[in-house]
């Protein structure tokens, strides 16, 4: 898109204990992460500012959409685009002012005690990542995209992604303005 904001980091870990307590197992998450790769293509990887209180992804909260996922070792990255919706300028002006903004998986699914850690069980579904204040995945905070993004999808190729000519363009002159 010419002139759109792209983000990109850290989404989700695998084997590592969150703010909440919970740890993903990494096949659960390459099950899932695989799973939201339709989601992705087809551009229904829509996501919204703050955890609603409910499963369903609203459309008129839709504050970005996830454009591109892949891993990184045991962690799960992701390229997000915000959108111009009513949401998303407000995730626009957040960026804007240089706030810190964390991303956090919404889903479903059970959690089991073991060994004194809270497991998420095989059947978690992956719904949405959603931009939050305080992401309990640790350092899922995510940074804006200001030059081509190396994306690992396969240990033996390196895919780079090129933001637009304009999207760079549009970020120098935000560089100069705020100098």
């Amino acid at each position: 898109m010419e002139g759109a904001v792209y983000l990109v980091g850290v989404c989700q870990k695998a084997g590592t204990k969150n703010g909440n307590g919970r740890v993903y197992r990494k096949e659960t998450l390459q099950r899932e992460v695989e799973n939201y790769q339709k989601a992705i293509s087809d551009r229904r990887s829509l996501g919204e500012l703050d955890h609603p209180d409910d499963s369903v992804i609203n459309l008129k909260n839709a504050s970005h959409i996830v454009t591109k996922m892949w891993w990184q070792g045991e962690d799960v990255m992701g390229k997000i685009e915000v959108l111009s919706t009513p949401s998303g300028n407000i995730l626009k002006e957040l960026i804007k002012h240089g706030v810190k903004l964390g991303i956090s998986s919404r889903g479903l699914g059970t959690v089991k005690e073991e060994k004194g850690t809270t497991m998420v069980e095989d059947d978690f579904q992956l719904i949405c990542f959603d931009m939050v204040s305080e992401p309990s995945t640790p350092n899922a905070y995510l940074a804006r995209s200001t030059g081509p993004t190396m994306v690992n999808i396969d240990p033996k190729i390196n895919v780079y992604l090129n933001e637009t000519k304009d999207n760079k363009i549009d970020q120098l002159l935000e560089s100069i303005l705020r100098d």
